[in-house]
Protein backbone atom coordinates (compact mmCIF):
# COMPACT_ATOMS: atom_id res chain seq x y z
CA UNK A 1 0.00 0.00 0.00
CA UNK A 2 2.22 2.51 1.13
CA UNK A 3 4.42 2.35 -3.03
CA UNK A 4 1.46 2.92 -4.44
CA UNK A 5 0.76 5.60 -2.05
CA UNK A 6 4.37 7.04 -2.59
CA UNK A 7 4.19 6.07 -6.99
CA UNK A 8 1.04 8.76 -6.77
CA UNK A 9 2.62 11.20 -4.55
CA UNK A 10 5.21 10.89 -7.19
CA UNK A 11 3.19 11.30 -10.25
CA UNK A 12 1.48 14.45 -8.49
CA UNK A 13 4.52 16.22 -7.73
CA UNK A 14 6.34 15.34 -11.13
CA UNK A 15 3.21 16.60 -12.86
CA UNK A 16 3.04 19.81 -10.47
CA UNK A 17 6.72 20.96 -11.06
CA UNK A 18 6.40 20.06 -14.72
CA UNK A 19 3.36 22.55 -15.05
CA UNK A 20 5.25 25.36 -12.78
CA UNK A 21 8.01 25.12 -14.92
CA UNK A 22 6.41 25.40 -18.21
CA UNK A 23 3.62 28.35 -17.06
CA UNK A 24 7.07 29.72 -16.08
CA UNK A 25 8.68 29.54 -19.70
CA UNK A 26 5.07 30.38 -21.28
CA UNK A 27 4.91 33.59 -19.04
CA UNK A 28 8.70 34.83 -19.10
CA UNK A 29 8.93 33.97 -23.53
CA UNK A 30 5.64 33.28 -24.73
CA UNK A 31 3.12 35.52 -22.87
CA UNK A 32 0.07 33.52 -24.20
CA UNK A 33 -3.03 32.40 -22.18
CA UNK A 34 -1.58 30.47 -19.49
CA UNK A 35 -3.45 27.03 -20.40
CA UNK A 36 -2.39 27.08 -24.19
CA UNK A 37 1.24 28.26 -23.16
CA UNK A 38 1.68 25.18 -21.14
CA UNK A 39 0.20 23.00 -23.91
CA UNK A 40 2.44 24.29 -26.28
CA UNK A 41 5.52 24.27 -24.14
CA UNK A 42 4.70 20.38 -22.90
CA UNK A 43 4.49 19.40 -26.52
CA UNK A 44 7.64 20.93 -27.91
CA UNK A 45 9.13 18.89 -24.98
CA UNK A 46 7.45 16.01 -26.18
CA UNK A 47 8.05 16.46 -30.08
CA UNK A 48 11.28 17.29 -28.96
CA UNK A 49 12.22 14.29 -26.91
CA UNK A 50 10.71 11.86 -30.10
CA UNK A 51 13.03 13.93 -32.75
CA UNK A 52 16.15 13.14 -30.10
CA UNK A 53 15.07 9.25 -30.11
CA UNK A 54 15.01 9.58 -33.92
CA UNK A 55 18.36 10.73 -34.01
CA UNK A 56 19.86 8.95 -31.43
CA UNK A 57 17.57 5.30 -30.82
CA UNK A 58 19.87 4.27 -28.02
CA UNK A 59 18.83 7.10 -25.93
CA UNK A 60 15.72 5.65 -25.20
CA UNK A 61 14.20 9.12 -23.93
CA UNK A 62 11.37 8.40 -26.01
CA UNK A 63 10.15 5.44 -24.90
CA UNK A 64 10.94 6.27 -21.02
CA UNK A 65 8.55 9.08 -21.71
CA UNK A 66 6.34 6.93 -23.42
CA UNK A 67 5.94 3.80 -20.28
CA UNK A 68 5.72 6.65 -18.07
CA UNK A 69 2.90 8.59 -19.63
CA UNK A 70 1.28 4.96 -20.18
CA UNK A 71 1.35 4.06 -16.90
CA UNK A 72 -0.36 7.21 -15.64
CA UNK A 73 -4.16 6.96 -16.77
CA UNK A 74 -5.06 10.15 -17.97
CA UNK A 75 -8.80 9.23 -18.71
CA UNK A 76 -9.35 8.21 -15.03
CA UNK A 77 -7.18 10.92 -13.56
CA UNK A 78 -9.53 13.40 -15.27
CA UNK A 79 -13.27 11.76 -15.58
CA UNK A 80 -13.11 10.35 -12.51
CA UNK A 81 -11.15 12.96 -10.32
CA UNK A 82 -9.86 16.39 -11.89
CA UNK A 83 -13.38 17.00 -14.50
CA UNK A 84 -15.51 17.29 -11.25
CA UNK A 85 -13.44 20.18 -9.37
CA UNK A 86 -13.26 21.59 -12.92
CA UNK A 87 -16.46 22.12 -13.76
CA UNK A 88 -17.68 22.58 -9.95
CA UNK A 89 -15.36 25.74 -9.86
CA UNK A 90 -16.23 26.80 -13.75
CA UNK A 91 -20.57 26.90 -12.12
CA UNK A 92 -19.29 28.77 -8.97
CA UNK A 93 -19.20 31.82 -11.04
CA UNK A 94 -22.19 31.40 -13.81
CA UNK A 95 -25.19 33.03 -11.81
CA UNK A 96 -28.69 31.27 -11.73
CA UNK A 97 -30.46 34.37 -12.19
CA UNK A 98 -28.41 35.36 -15.56
CA UNK A 99 -28.45 31.79 -16.60
CA UNK A 100 -32.27 31.82 -16.05
CA UNK A 101 -32.50 34.37 -18.57
CA UNK A 102 -30.59 32.47 -21.02
CA UNK A 103 -32.07 29.02 -19.91
CA UNK A 104 -33.69 28.23 -23.71
CA UNK A 105 -30.90 28.88 -25.36
CA UNK A 106 -27.97 27.21 -23.09
CA UNK A 107 -31.02 23.88 -23.10
CA UNK A 108 -31.60 23.83 -26.52
CA UNK A 109 -28.04 23.91 -27.41
CA UNK A 110 -26.51 21.33 -24.16
CA UNK A 111 -29.55 18.95 -25.62
CA UNK A 112 -30.39 19.44 -29.55
CA UNK A 113 -26.83 21.05 -29.77
CA UNK A 114 -25.06 18.28 -28.70
CA UNK A 115 -27.66 15.90 -30.54
CA UNK A 116 -26.86 17.34 -33.99
CA UNK A 117 -23.06 17.76 -33.04
CA UNK A 118 -22.76 13.53 -32.49
CA UNK A 119 -24.74 12.81 -35.99
CA UNK A 120 -23.01 15.23 -38.03
CA UNK A 121 -19.56 14.38 -36.32
CA UNK A 122 -20.59 10.36 -36.96
CA UNK A 123 -21.63 10.39 -40.15
CA UNK A 124 -18.89 12.35 -41.47
CA UNK A 125 -16.18 10.26 -39.34
CA UNK A 126 -17.95 7.39 -41.09
CA UNK A 127 -17.65 8.58 -44.48
CA UNK A 128 -14.08 10.03 -44.18
CA UNK A 129 -12.53 6.58 -42.68
CA UNK A 130 -15.00 3.95 -43.27
CA UNK A 131 -16.34 3.18 -39.72
CA UNK A 132 -19.40 1.50 -39.06
CA UNK A 133 -21.78 4.42 -37.91
CA UNK A 134 -22.17 3.42 -34.50
CA UNK A 135 -18.64 3.36 -34.00
CA UNK A 136 -18.30 6.58 -35.95
CA UNK A 137 -21.71 8.11 -34.01
CA UNK A 138 -19.38 7.30 -30.72
CA UNK A 139 -16.47 9.88 -31.93
CA UNK A 140 -18.98 12.08 -32.73
CA UNK A 141 -20.42 12.23 -28.66
CA UNK A 142 -16.93 12.55 -27.88
CA UNK A 143 -15.77 15.17 -30.19
CA UNK A 144 -19.14 17.06 -29.55
CA UNK A 145 -18.42 18.52 -25.65
CA UNK A 146 -16.88 21.76 -25.32
CA UNK A 147 -13.44 22.69 -22.59
CA UNK A 148 -15.40 25.41 -20.87
CA UNK A 149 -12.50 26.50 -18.83
CA UNK A 150 -10.46 27.10 -21.62
CA UNK A 151 -13.10 28.91 -23.60
CA UNK A 152 -14.13 31.02 -20.69
CA UNK A 153 -10.21 31.88 -20.40
CA UNK A 154 -9.47 33.01 -23.79
CA UNK A 155 -12.42 34.82 -23.77
CA UNK A 156 -11.69 36.84 -20.83
CA UNK A 157 -10.28 39.63 -23.09
CA UNK A 158 -13.09 40.04 -25.27
CA UNK A 159 -15.42 42.14 -23.46
CA UNK A 160 -18.16 40.19 -24.62
CA UNK A 161 -21.84 41.53 -23.51
CA UNK A 162 -23.07 39.65 -20.37
CA UNK A 163 -25.79 37.92 -21.99
CA UNK A 164 -23.23 36.22 -24.53
CA UNK A 165 -20.98 35.25 -21.88
CA UNK A 166 -23.64 33.44 -20.18
CA UNK A 167 -24.63 31.64 -22.83
CA UNK A 168 -21.14 30.48 -23.72
CA UNK A 169 -20.13 29.83 -20.06
CA UNK A 170 -23.94 27.63 -19.33
CA UNK A 171 -23.50 25.78 -22.91
CA UNK A 172 -20.14 24.69 -21.96
CA UNK A 173 -20.78 23.80 -18.96
CA UNK A 174 -23.91 21.43 -19.60
CA UNK A 175 -22.93 20.74 -22.82
CA UNK A 176 -20.25 18.83 -20.89
CA UNK A 177 -22.50 16.50 -18.61
CA UNK A 178 -24.97 15.92 -21.08
CA UNK A 179 -22.17 15.20 -24.30
CA UNK A 180 -20.88 12.46 -21.73
CA UNK A 181 -24.19 10.99 -21.11
CA UNK A 182 -24.43 10.72 -24.63
CA UNK A 183 -21.00 8.79 -24.73
CA UNK A 184 -21.51 6.29 -22.25
CA UNK A 185 -25.01 5.57 -24.23
CA UNK A 186 -23.62 4.79 -27.74
CA UNK A 187 -20.80 3.16 -25.61
CA UNK A 188 -23.17 0.73 -23.95
CA UNK A 189 -24.45 -0.03 -27.61
CA UNK A 190 -21.59 0.19 -29.85
CA UNK A 191 -19.34 -2.06 -27.66
CA UNK A 192 -22.03 -4.40 -25.96
CA UNK A 193 -19.23 -6.77 -24.65
CA UNK A 194 -17.94 -3.80 -22.64
CA UNK A 195 -21.35 -2.31 -21.53
CA UNK A 196 -23.18 -3.57 -18.19
CA UNK A 197 -25.88 -1.59 -19.76
CA UNK A 198 -27.56 -3.61 -22.35
CA UNK A 199 -27.05 -2.77 -26.32
CA UNK A 200 -31.55 -2.05 -27.47
CA UNK A 201 -32.89 1.50 -27.46
CA UNK A 202 -34.88 0.98 -24.36
CA UNK A 203 -31.74 0.14 -22.11
CA UNK A 204 -29.72 3.32 -23.51
CA UNK A 205 -33.45 5.65 -23.56
CA UNK A 206 -33.24 4.52 -19.53
CA UNK A 207 -29.23 4.69 -19.30
CA UNK A 208 -29.87 8.41 -20.27
CA UNK A 209 -32.30 9.44 -18.19
CA UNK A 210 -30.90 7.67 -14.89
CA UNK A 211 -27.65 9.90 -15.77
CA UNK A 212 -28.25 12.74 -17.00
CA UNK A 213 -31.42 13.56 -14.42
CA UNK A 214 -29.96 11.40 -11.78
CA UNK A 215 -27.17 13.70 -11.98
CA UNK A 216 -29.21 16.63 -11.90
CA UNK A 217 -31.04 15.41 -8.96
CA UNK A 218 -27.83 14.75 -6.36
CA UNK A 219 -25.98 18.27 -7.66
CA UNK A 220 -29.00 20.20 -6.39
CA UNK A 221 -30.13 17.97 -2.89
CA UNK A 222 -25.94 17.72 -2.17
CA UNK A 223 -25.41 21.69 -3.05
CA UNK A 224 -28.96 22.29 -0.73
CA UNK A 225 -27.77 20.60 2.12
CA UNK A 226 -24.03 22.18 2.15
CA UNK A 227 -26.06 24.99 2.31
CA UNK A 228 -28.38 24.55 4.79
CA UNK A 229 -25.20 23.39 7.08
CA UNK A 230 -23.37 26.32 6.02
CA UNK A 231 -26.08 28.80 7.23
CA UNK A 232 -25.09 27.62 10.80
CA UNK A 233 -21.23 28.12 10.36
CA UNK A 234 -19.48 30.88 10.45
CA UNK A 235 -15.83 30.06 10.12
CA UNK A 236 -14.56 30.59 6.19
CA UNK A 237 -12.16 27.65 6.44
CA UNK A 238 -14.66 25.17 7.22
CA UNK A 239 -16.74 26.42 4.67
CA UNK A 240 -13.98 26.66 1.84
CA UNK A 241 -13.43 23.03 3.34
CA UNK A 242 -17.49 22.11 2.81
CA UNK A 243 -17.32 23.24 -0.84
CA UNK A 244 -14.42 21.22 -1.18
CA UNK A 245 -15.89 17.89 0.18
CA UNK A 246 -18.99 18.45 -1.86
CA UNK A 247 -17.13 18.84 -5.11
CA UNK A 248 -14.97 15.99 -4.06
CA UNK A 249 -17.65 13.66 -2.27
CA UNK A 250 -20.41 14.64 -4.58
CA UNK A 251 -18.52 13.18 -7.42
CA UNK A 252 -17.53 10.29 -5.97
CA UNK A 253 -21.13 9.62 -4.83
CA UNK A 254 -22.44 10.30 -8.16
CA UNK A 255 -19.70 7.47 -10.03
CA UNK A 256 -20.73 4.76 -6.99
CA UNK A 257 -24.42 5.59 -7.26
CA UNK A 258 -23.92 5.33 -11.52
CA UNK A 259 -25.58 8.77 -12.45
CA UNK A 260 -23.66 11.58 -14.29
CA UNK A 261 -20.90 12.90 -11.95
CA UNK A 262 -20.49 16.01 -14.54
CA UNK A 263 -23.83 17.06 -14.09
CA UNK A 264 -23.72 16.47 -10.52
CA UNK A 265 -20.69 19.03 -10.13
CA UNK A 266 -22.44 21.82 -12.36
CA UNK A 267 -25.74 21.35 -10.45
CA UNK A 268 -23.60 21.49 -7.26
CA UNK A 269 -21.64 24.34 -8.44
CA UNK A 270 -24.62 26.68 -9.62
CA UNK A 271 -26.29 26.49 -6.19
CA UNK A 272 -23.28 27.10 -4.11
CA UNK A 273 -22.40 29.92 -6.26
CA UNK A 274 -25.70 31.51 -6.48
CA UNK A 275 -27.24 34.55 -4.99
CA UNK A 276 -29.35 33.00 -2.31
CA UNK A 277 -26.85 31.15 -1.01
CA UNK A 278 -24.65 33.38 -0.43
CA UNK A 279 -26.38 34.36 2.13
CA UNK A 280 -25.09 31.92 3.65
CA UNK A 281 -21.50 33.39 3.66
CA UNK A 282 -20.08 36.57 5.05
CA UNK A 283 -18.29 38.83 2.73
CA UNK A 284 -14.74 37.44 4.01
CA UNK A 285 -15.97 33.80 3.44
CA UNK A 286 -17.36 34.88 -0.15
CA UNK A 287 -13.97 36.21 -1.17
CA UNK A 288 -12.02 33.04 0.32
CA UNK A 289 -14.43 30.52 -1.36
CA UNK A 290 -13.62 32.73 -4.41
CA UNK A 291 -10.20 32.79 -4.28
CA UNK A 292 -9.80 29.42 -3.44
CA UNK A 293 -12.13 27.88 -6.35
CA UNK A 294 -9.86 30.11 -8.56
CA UNK A 295 -6.36 28.75 -7.80
CA UNK A 296 -7.94 25.23 -7.87
CA UNK A 297 -9.20 26.04 -11.12
CA UNK A 298 -5.52 27.50 -12.44
CA UNK A 299 -4.14 25.06 -11.15
CA UNK A 300 -5.62 22.09 -12.33
CA UNK A 301 -5.90 23.64 -15.78
CA UNK A 302 -2.12 23.94 -15.77
CA UNK A 303 -1.79 20.09 -15.26
CA UNK A 304 -4.52 19.14 -17.37
CA UNK A 305 -2.80 21.05 -20.43
CA UNK A 306 0.17 19.94 -19.37
CA UNK A 307 -1.18 16.28 -19.84
CA UNK A 308 -2.48 16.86 -22.65
CA UNK A 309 0.78 17.82 -24.25
CA UNK A 310 2.30 14.82 -23.08
CA UNK A 311 -0.66 12.66 -24.28
CA UNK A 312 1.25 12.89 -27.66
CA UNK A 313 3.23 9.91 -26.48
CA UNK A 314 0.11 7.69 -26.54
CA UNK A 315 -0.91 8.61 -29.83
CA UNK A 316 0.12 6.19 -32.71
CA UNK A 317 0.55 8.22 -35.80
CA UNK A 318 0.21 7.11 -39.49
CA UNK A 319 -0.31 8.73 -42.67
CA UNK A 320 -3.76 7.46 -42.92
CA UNK A 321 -4.57 8.66 -39.40
CA UNK A 322 -2.76 12.23 -40.30
CA UNK A 323 -5.15 12.23 -42.96
CA UNK A 324 -8.25 11.46 -41.21
CA UNK A 325 -7.09 13.78 -38.41
CA UNK A 326 -7.16 17.05 -40.93
CA UNK A 327 -10.47 16.40 -42.44
CA UNK A 328 -11.94 16.10 -39.24
CA UNK A 329 -11.21 19.53 -38.26
CA UNK A 330 -12.98 20.39 -40.89
CA UNK A 331 -15.90 17.93 -40.02
CA UNK A 332 -16.13 19.22 -35.85
CA UNK A 333 -16.18 23.05 -36.76
CA UNK A 334 -19.36 21.82 -39.35
CA UNK A 335 -20.53 19.99 -36.12
CA UNK A 336 -20.13 22.84 -33.89
CA UNK A 337 -21.68 25.37 -36.72
CA UNK A 338 -25.09 23.12 -36.69
CA UNK A 339 -25.10 22.43 -32.97
CA UNK A 340 -25.01 26.74 -32.78
CA UNK A 341 -26.87 27.33 -35.89
CA UNK A 342 -30.12 25.83 -35.29
CA UNK A 343 -31.10 26.09 -31.88
CA UNK A 344 -30.12 29.77 -32.31
CA UNK A 345 -32.48 29.68 -35.75
CA UNK A 346 -35.51 28.08 -33.46
CA UNK A 347 -35.68 31.00 -30.83
CA UNK A 348 -34.23 34.04 -33.15
CA UNK A 349 -38.27 34.82 -33.82
CA UNK A 350 -38.95 35.03 -30.18
CA UNK A 351 -35.72 37.06 -28.63
CA UNK A 352 -33.15 39.00 -29.91
CA UNK A 353 -29.25 37.83 -30.00
CA UNK A 354 -25.87 39.28 -29.34
CA UNK A 355 -24.20 40.30 -32.60
CA UNK A 356 -21.91 38.06 -33.96
CA UNK A 357 -23.25 35.28 -31.47
CA UNK A 358 -22.84 31.89 -34.28
CA UNK A 359 -19.64 32.44 -35.25
CA UNK A 360 -18.23 33.52 -31.51
CA UNK A 361 -19.87 30.28 -30.40
CA UNK A 362 -19.09 28.12 -33.22
CA UNK A 363 -15.52 29.14 -33.33
CA UNK A 364 -14.73 29.55 -30.06
CA UNK A 365 -16.58 25.96 -28.88
CA UNK A 366 -13.12 24.52 -28.10
CA UNK A 367 -12.51 20.82 -27.17
CA UNK A 368 -10.21 20.06 -24.34
CA UNK A 369 -8.85 17.21 -22.16
CA UNK A 370 -12.67 15.59 -21.76
CA UNK A 371 -12.66 14.38 -25.21
CA UNK A 372 -9.07 12.97 -25.17
CA UNK A 373 -9.95 11.11 -21.64
CA UNK A 374 -13.08 9.83 -23.46
CA UNK A 375 -11.15 8.72 -26.38
CA UNK A 376 -8.33 6.91 -23.96
CA UNK A 377 -11.35 5.06 -22.24
CA UNK A 378 -13.15 3.49 -25.43
CA UNK A 379 -12.52 -0.64 -25.05
CA UNK A 380 -10.09 -2.20 -27.38
CA UNK A 381 -10.82 -2.25 -30.89
CA UNK A 382 -9.55 -1.80 -34.37
CA UNK A 383 -10.69 1.43 -34.62
CA UNK A 384 -9.61 3.01 -30.81
CA UNK A 385 -6.15 3.74 -32.22
CA UNK A 386 -7.58 5.61 -35.06
CA UNK A 387 -10.29 7.58 -33.31
CA UNK A 388 -7.72 8.59 -30.44
CA UNK A 389 -5.40 10.21 -33.36
CA UNK A 390 -7.77 11.90 -34.99
CA UNK A 391 -9.15 13.26 -31.61
CA UNK A 392 -5.94 14.29 -30.05
CA UNK A 393 -5.29 16.28 -33.73
CA UNK A 394 -8.90 17.87 -34.01
CA UNK A 395 -8.12 18.38 -29.82
CA UNK A 396 -4.74 20.21 -30.85
CA UNK A 397 -6.10 22.56 -33.44
CA UNK A 398 -9.37 23.33 -31.64
CA UNK A 399 -6.87 24.87 -28.30
CA UNK A 400 -4.29 26.42 -29.73
CA UNK A 401 -5.41 27.51 -33.41
CA UNK A 402 -9.12 28.60 -32.17
CA UNK A 403 -7.88 29.60 -28.81
CA UNK A 404 -5.15 31.89 -29.81
CA UNK A 405 -7.80 33.74 -32.72
CA UNK A 406 -11.27 33.44 -30.86
CA UNK A 407 -10.72 36.59 -28.51
CA UNK A 408 -9.59 38.74 -31.79
CA UNK A 409 -12.48 37.69 -33.78
CA UNK A 410 -15.13 38.08 -30.78
CA UNK A 411 -13.72 41.77 -31.02
CA UNK A 412 -14.23 42.16 -34.65
CA UNK A 413 -17.54 40.76 -34.92
CA UNK A 414 -19.43 40.74 -31.77
CA UNK A 415 -19.38 44.47 -31.92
Amino acid sequence: MSQVIMTILQIISTLIVLAAAFASINTIFLRLPSAIGILIVSLSVSLFSLGINFIWPSLELSSTMYRAVKGFNFSNALLEGMLGLLLFAGALHVKLVDLRANWRVVLLMATIGVALSTIVAGVGFSWITGAPLMIALVFGALISPTDPVAVLGVLRGANLEKSLETKIAGESLFNDGVGYVVFLVLVSIAFPAAGAHGSNVADAITLFIKEAFGGAILGLVLGWATYKVMTRINDYSVEVLLTLALAFGGYQLAIWLHVSAPIMAVCAGLLIGDELTSHAMTQKTRDYVDTFWKLIDDILNAVLFLMIGLEVFAIAFSMDALLAGVLSIGLSLLARLVAVFVPIALLRPFRRFSKGIVPIMTWGGLKGGISVALALSLPDSEWKPLILTVTYIVVLFSIIVQGLTVASLAKRVGR
